[in-house]
């Protein structure tokens, strides 16, 4: 078995764990389960009231903007669980195994809830994609390289949190930090003023992580800054594995 095919099967047993622990407590679960789908239902309501007084929103129609919504909570449903793996010691088991320790912090199993709200969001992005128009091969190839790139820029800022989680041990004020800034590209970081709208989009790359992809899609791209947000997410991430390893050599035992 190939090392892709190995940490493919370690992450399908992960994810089997976390089902089988979320269905310890069913109810819990359902309930979970409906507040995240009346969480998305209440912002589409809001972006449906919202136009009701103007036809656009930063030159964008309402089924544009809903595409972007879309686009950003099908690139953030993700879930984490590494700080008790720090806090309590059980870090130190994982750097004797014999597996990469980030694929271990970051892949800890798939949240069975964010993967069931997946289907309605793909859904959804599929319906409102055919609303915008005719959807050309190029476009959606673009949109796909794009989104990619936005979960290699998602990836790089959970792995920078999970760094900080190392050094201070303290990962859920940074987490919720995260999650408020990234919460801005639930909209086109376009209706921003300047210079809060380059800082979203050079310096914490949250518009090309979220906007890029649907701009993309939609024709609003220009080729030079496809390849701009490419080298971007790239450099990013690389950025972000270096701090990783420079808390590694940082990192002392809860239990010691």
């Amino acid at each position: 078995m190939t090392t892709l095919g190995k940490y493919l099967l370690l992450w399908w047993k992960l994810t089997e764990n976390s089902f089988l622990v979320s269905l310890t407590n069913r109810f819990n679960a359902i309930l979970f389960f409906i507040g995240k789908i009346l969480r998305f239902g209440f912002f589409i309501v809001f972006l449906l009231a919202l136009f009701t007084r103007t036809e656009f929103l930063a030159h964008y129609s309402v089924a544009q903007v809903v595409f972007f919504f879309l686009t950003f909570n099908f690139i953030d449903t993700v879930a984490y669980r590494f700080r008790p793996m720090v806090v309590s010691g059980d870090f130190d088991l994982v750097l004797v195994k014999p597996i990469n320790p980030l694929f271990r912090a970051l892949a800890g199993g798939a949240d069975p809830l964010d993967l069931f709200m997946l289907i309605p969001y793909i859904g959804a992005l599929i319906y409102v994609a055919t609303r915008l128009g005719t959807v050309s091969f190029l476009s959606l190839s673009l949109y796909v390289l794009l989104l990619i790139n936005g979960f290699l820029i998602a990836t790089g800022f959970h792995i920078l949190v999970l760094a900080l989680a190392i050094m201070t041990t303290e990962i859920d004020h940074t987490i919720m930090i995260y999650r408020d800034v990234t919460s801005m590209g639930r909209v086109p970081v376009d209706i921003y003023r300047e210079p809060l709208r380059s800082m979203l989009t050079f310096v914490i790359p949250v518009g090309v992580m979220m906007t890029f992809p649907a701009k993309a899609f939609l024709g609003f791209l220009s080729p030079v800054a496809i390849v701009v947000a490419l080298i971007l997410g790239m450099l990013f991430l690389l950025l972000c594995l270096r701090i990783w390893r420079y808390s590694l050599s940082l990192y002392a035992s809860a239990s010691s």
